[in-house]
């Protein structure tokens, strides 16, 4: 089963930084996971949000204040600083910082260490991981508000291809991930690497709403819409409630049929997403617990944001099988 770092070690390290990727690797982590958004000269670069003033210092750079704005991403009014405002030169100056500080206030002790990586700066990093441990660890990157950047003449879709040809990954160091399905069927006809149906536990993709499909993400995980999944991706990756869902009490309560299903129309299984911290976990269960309810279900990967737990469950896990 796979261990999916979810923006790397992040329950450790600040979010999608070169320090939370590397001790994923060191970890044992199968995948690293970089989120992508483009900057207004069209470099992929790792973050969960467009939006940055929770994950940077930008705020602290007098010489940025102006470009502080609303948008509406995705539906929803935002203010801050947005990547696609910034060249990568200019965001290069920018240095990370923890998304949680409140929930995870050791990684604070490394805010302001680093830059934010680019999307090929991961692929190297995944690539002498690989070499320093001996295994391979591939990437796994979410194109992040595909259709709203398509919108600003900075489609990922093709930004992304590029960056593959051009690096020369290969199927199995790399799988694409995204909750647009519109996304994911460009890039199935763009690139042969392995495609990720994201579902979230509500609401419905943001092209279906943009097009005015009334359609869901319930109505993909019933088996018609797990059938048109699998025309064009090879792996659903399910909020982990669409699979055990939680009683009004936070316990786990009985197993959906989504994993069958999905097995059934020919497509892995990769749940998300697993976190240690108390807020996070179902009523009277720890992490590997919580792990070992779900790997039971015979599902192909977890995508975690502490990776040495994942690691060590699951690797338990299939011994005791």
């Amino acid at each position: 089963m796979l261990v999916i770092a979810h923006r790397g070690a992040s329950g450790y390290r600040p979010e999608h930084t070169p320090a939370a990727y590397r001790l994923a690797a060191a970890q044992g982590a199968d995948y690293l996971e970089p989120d992508l958004v483009a900057t207004l000269d069209g470099v992929l670069v790792c973050r969960h949000e467009n939006e940055i003033s929770g994950t940077t210092d930008v705020a602290d750079h007098p010489v940025f204040a102006d470009r502080r704005i609303t948008k509406i991403v995705d539906g929803t009014a935002v203010t801050g600083w947005f990547v696609e405002d910034f060249t990568y030169d200019e965001l290069r100056t920018l240095r990370t910082r923890e998304r949680m500080p409140g929930l995870r206030a050791a990684n604070t002790a490394y805010d302001g260490h680093e830059e934010i990586p680019t999307f090929d700066d991961v692929v190297a990093l995944a690539r002498e991981e690989s070499l320093r441990y001996g295994r391979p660890i591939g990437v796994i990157p979410e194109i992040k508000h595909p259709a709203y950047f398509r919108r600003l003449g900075l489609p990922l879709e093709e930004l992304l291809t590029e960056r593959i040809l051009a690096l020369r990954l290969r199927d199995d160091e790399i799988m694409v991930q995204s909750f647009e399905p519109t996304s994911l069927r460009r890039l199935s006809v763009m690139t042969r690497v392995p495609l990720v149906q994201l579902v979230d536990a509500d609401g419905a993709p943001n092209d279906f709403r943009r097009t005015g499909d009334g359609r869901t993400f319930a109505d993909l995980i019933e088996p018609a819409g797990l059938r048109e999944v699998s025309t064009y991706a090879q792996v659903l990756a399910p909020h982990k409630d669409l699979v055990i869902p939680r009683t009004a009490a936070g316990n786990l309560g009985e197993p959906t049929r989504l994993v069958d299903q999905s097995h059934r129309v020919g497509l892995n299984v990769q749940i998300w997403t697993f976190r240690a911290e108390r807020r996070f976990l179902p009523t009277a269960l720890d992490l590997p617990a919580e792990l070992c309810r779900f790997a039971a279900l015979g599902i192909q990967g977890v995508f975690a944001d502490h990776p040495d737990i994942a690691t060590a469950t699951l690797k338990q896990s299939a011994l005791n099988v």
